[in-house]
């Protein structure tokens, strides 16, 4: 059984045929739970929406840092409010893009600060968006020492995975260490402890080999178990019962 730790069924490539995922294809296909994130208003609002219609799916409220021009006031009264549900288990996804947002670096950090303010609030974890921002990112966090959370889709270095350990932190991996590309992965993955270690498909995004190309899902988790499985000298099932078992302590389910 597999925990898919971020998956965007808000997202509009999903409106054909959402239901006939999430309530027969996923759970069949050895699905067990589902965190769809937040990455604004709508898709927030959306994500308690499909938390609070499929029982193993929960949610998280937050603005991305793509949105972050629109994160105002009534922003965070929303997530404050949000996270009241009872199926909103963090504050994501929130972080810095400087890949495509290099010239709004500093409204992103901004809202990234107020976003972990919040977590430190309510005591919620967070789920971190980092692309071409590592050093950035470390820096702001050092400041909420109090806030702990996973970086997900993890491109990083094993050297900033070893700090982000230290600190409490967990990384959650895509399809992408699937890719013949994924040059630091692997010497992530063999160095990471065990139990810092999540699965996700980042749907619609990023679907793992052989199906690199196509709209993701959550049936394909069995891949990038499959990698990490070589990668660490396990079984495919020992990482699906791993990577559930730290998924569900990380977000308190």
């Amino acid at each position: 059984m597999y925990f898919d730790t971020h998956a965007h069924y808000d997202d509009e490539m999903f409106d054909g045929d959402r239901e006939w995922l999430l309530d027969r294809a996923l759970p069949e296909s050895g699905v067990a739970l589902v965190l769809n994130p937040g990455c604004e208003r709508r898709s927030s609002l959306f994500a308690v929406e499909l938390s609070e219609k499929y029982d193993y799916v929960y949610a998280a409220a937050g603005w991305h840092p793509s949105d972050a021009a629109s994160f105002d006031e009534s922003s965070e009264t929303l997530i404050r409010e949000l996270c009241g549900k009872k199926k909103v288990r963090a504050i994501g996804e929130i972080g810095l893009d400087y890949h495509y947002g290099a010239d709004t670096k500093e409204t992103q950090q901004k809202v990234l600060r107020r976003q972990l303010a919040i977590a430190r609030e309510l005591g919620k974890p967070v789920i971190i968006h980092d692309r071409d921002a590592h050093a950035d990112c470390m820096a702001i966090l050092a400041a909420y020492p109090e806030v702990k959370g996973v970086f997900h889709c993890y491109s990083g270095s094993a050297e900033m995975a070893a700090e982000l350990v230290k600190r409490g932190w967990y990384l959650s991996f895509t399809g992408a260490i699937t890719f013949k590309n994924a040059r630091r992965a692997p010497e992530v993955i063999t160095s990471v402890p065990l139990d810092r270690i999540m699965i996700e498909t980042d749907s619609p995004y990023l679907a793992p080999v052989p199906n690199r190309g196509h709209r993701n899902d959550s049936s394909n988790l069995p891949y990038i178990a499959e990698r990490i499985a070589e990668l660490r000298g396990m079984t495919v099932g020992a990482v699906a019962e791993l990577t559930m078992e730290n998924g569900r302590r990380f977000f308190d389910i």
